[in-house]
């Protein structure tokens, strides 16, 4: 008998016995095959070979056996430096060029009360490599039951053992596979359950909740947070279809990134017929109500707010169909909102069928609506195409914001176009003073993510040196009419498709290299744009005639002293929300403003209306401006609006200037350490390295 297979009945034994922490000698040869086959029945392995010394115990004369720490051999491998995971993906284990996924079933009960999902997920994989001796997967906390191999209408358990944990990105789950496996389709179902503490999940008591009496769960699984919920292909390198049954309280309404597909008292069936990534996967569940915003389209919300969130998206259709011109066919079927809580991390996230989006976008006016057309956009430029990994983020975001600004362009106007996009780069210069400033090489558009979490990378670069980069291909190539009929080629071309930006730059040499722009194929300089660090090296023309209100207002507010101020006729001239918020964002940015006081708060706020006004995004920037101010007295406000919601463009830029204020970090630190329970594990994570408590 082979000490394999000798090793394995052993397992079986210790296994039936519990026999997980008896210090017994290494029957075999191999200590390592011990190792490998207790791991895969997911227990910890004890051994008196290998342990670690109990620091207590370092100073006593002499060290018995009762003064060693035993711990498990697992739990040693924790890496230090990251590395690339994978060959196609830095950020995951999986090995897509060898194995992909090709639909998931996804069977959860919900368990409010120990805030748990459990139950299975059987995978249905392509295997494109002959003798695949494993499969990999990712996960992160995932406590593994049991693996099953299906074949010919028989189960075959399979052996299996988590390793190699990387702090804030998981670890690796392998599956041994029989051997001689064979390229064509492998199904095999996990049984597990998710950590107390997943990161992609946010589990709010009845007391956190609008209406106070039920619970409330939700998922957040970009960038890399599904594995804390599936044991998946956690790459968007892999594009799956799935269908799921979800067991929940039968007095709340489970919601998923997919179509409804049957509903019974206490559980919802989907399907999501088109491929996704794994981030994509979302759910959530609560007290949800629903309203109609035109055909099939709904917005969903606790029936608090539910009509007030109707209202203020009431252009999520005509946005929609002004998509859909733009960019061909919607997909998907469906287009619901749903509003979510304030802990809710980002302003949007664009799950097929079912887009989340913040509560902070309740302005009362529709004027941060726009967020919407962000997330329609993302029905093409990210979940049809998509970036086959987290260095190539901005092909989805950069591609999104572009569309953005020509959707709103095409219902407020070219000048209004131009606008947000100068407003943009405003945005951008302040994320590089201050987000990035020590980290230049996160400024690329090509980003290497071989020792950096998508997590940590994440800023607006993508977003808006993106978007300006396709601003300036669009002007060279010729404008919108020639340039449009291309991004609807290209999305056609790589619909349903994982790529990289050269895959880009192909599909805009293959589409202009017979045609009369085709000499401008060589003017383009790839290199700086894609690799250069900083600010985009080349701005393009745009109409500044809504800028340049703006411009002149923070020069005159920069300069002028609060009585001189005061009896200037320009502050009685009337200016938009969103000139507003670019122009306190210049204000912002402005390196020296004269006498900025509490006067001169209060008359920025009498003059402008901001202690009155709903909007997040005015709000968010008087307070930057007090803590410029350091207006001490004014701190209790600055942590009040820091609390109302945990969105990470407003909460990460507020604890990064109260971290740079000494009189107030103490208070900030405090604070956080309070409520950093209520906030999704990517929020609370990248604060803490924000005040300075956990290391970058």
């Amino acid at each position: 008998m082979s000490i394999a297979k000798r090793v394995q009945q052993w397992a079986t034994f210790a296994r039936q016995w519990h026999i997980y922490d008896c210090t017994w000698q290494n029957p075999f040869e191999s200590a390592r095959l011990v190792k490998t086959h207790l791991m895969g029945l997911h227990k910890p392995i004890y051994h008196p070979m290998i342990f670690r010394r109990n620091l207590c115990t370092t100073q006593q004369p002499a060290i018995h056996h009762n003064s060693l720490s035993l711990i498990p051999i697992y739990s040693l491998q924790q890496r230090r430096n990251m590395g690339r995971l994978g060959k196609v993906d830095p950020s995951s284990y999986s090995q897509p060029e060898l194995i992909t996924t090709e639909h998931s079933a996804i069977n959860w009960q919900v368990d409010f009360t120990n805030t748990k999902l459990r139950g299975s997920v059987l995978h249905k994989f392509n295997v494109l490599s002959n003798e695949l001796d494993k499969i990999l997967l990712d996960v992160r906390d995932i406590e593994v039951k049991n693996a099953t191999l299906l074949a010919g209408g028989t189960e075959v358990p399979i052996n299996y053992f988590i390793s190699d944990p990387v702090a804030d990105i998981g670890q690796k789950l392998t599956l041994e596979l029989p051997a001689g496996t064979a390229k064509g389709s492998l199904s095999v179902r996990i049984d597990y359950e998710t950590a107390n503490n997943a990161s992609a999940l946010q589990w709010l008591s009845p007391a956190q909740t609008l209406g106070k009496q039920h619970p409330y769960m939700f998922s957040q699984c970009q960038s890399i947070h599904a594995r804390s919920v599936i044991p998946c292909q956690d790459t968007p390198a892999v594009k799956f279809s799935y269908d799921a049954v979800v067991e929940h309280p039968s007095e709340l309404t489970a919601l998923m990134s997919a179509i409804i597909d049957k509903q019974e008292a206490g559980k919802t069936h989907f399907k999501q017929t088109v491929p996704v990534p794994a981030y994509l996967v979302a759910i959530a569940i609560g007290k949800l109500v629903s309203r109609p915003l035109g055909e099939n389209s709904n917005v969903w919300a606790e029936e608090g707010i539910v009509d007030a969130c109707a209202q203020e998206f009431s252009e999520t259709s005509t946005m929609l169909k002004t998509a859909s011109d733009l960019c061909g066919p919607y997909v998907w079927k469906q287009y619901d909102l749903l509003v979510m809580p304030p802990s809710f991390p980002y302003g949007g996230m664009e799950n097929p069928c079912l887009t989340f989006v913040t509560p902070t976008l309740l302005a009362g006016d529709k004027s941060l609506a726009d967020v919407v057309a962000h997330e329609i956009a993302h029905s093409w430029t990210g979940n049809l195409v998509t970036n086959k990994n987290f260095e190539h983020f901005w092909l989805n975001e950069g591609f999104t914001v572009f569309v953005e600004s020509k959707i709103m362009g095409r219902l407020e106007g070219d000048k209004e176009l131009d606008f947000r996009m100068l407003s943009n780069l405003i945005e951008l210069q302040e994320c590089l003073r201050s987000q990035l400033s020590d980290t230049p090489e996160l400024t690329k558009l090509v980003v290497d993510l071989s020792n950096c979490g998508p997590d940590d990378a994440f800023s607006q670069v993508p977003y808006y040196k993106g978007s300006t980069f396709l601003r300036y291909l669009e002007d060279l190539f010729g404008g919108p009419s020639v340039f449009e009929p291309f991004l609807r080629d290209y999305l056609k071309k790589y619909a349903y498709k994982s790529i990289e930006t050269n895959d880009f730059k192909e599909a805009i040499y293959d589409y202009f290299k017979d045609s009369a722009q085709k000499d401008k194929l060589s003017v383009v300089d790839w290199d700086l744009w894609l690799k250069g660090e900083g600010m985009p090296p080349i701005i393009p023309k745009f109409d500044e005639t809504l800028a340049n209100v703006i411009k002149d207002l923070s020069n005159l507010w920069s300069t002028q002293t609060v009585e001189q101020l005061a009896n200037n006729p320009e502050l009685k001239k009337p200016i938009s929300v969103h000139q507003q918020i670019a122009f306190l964002g210049k204000l912002i940015e402005s390196k020296d403003i004269v006498e900025l006081n509490a006067q001169k708060i209060d008359l920025l706020e009498s003059t402008y209306n901001l202690k009155q006004s709903k909007n997040a995004e005015l709000r968010f920037r008087i307070n930057r401006l007090i803590i410029r101010a350091r207006l001490i007295d004014r701190l209790n406000d600055i942590i009040d609006f820091a609390n109302s919601n945990y969105r990470m463009k407003f909460c990460r830029p507020i604890y990064r200037d109260l971290a740079a204020w000494p009189e107030a970090k103490p208070k900030a630190v405090e604070n956080f350490l309070k409520v950093k329970d209520e906030m999704m594990a990517m929020c609370s994570s990248q604060v803490e390295k924000d005040l300075g408590l956990k290391s970058a």
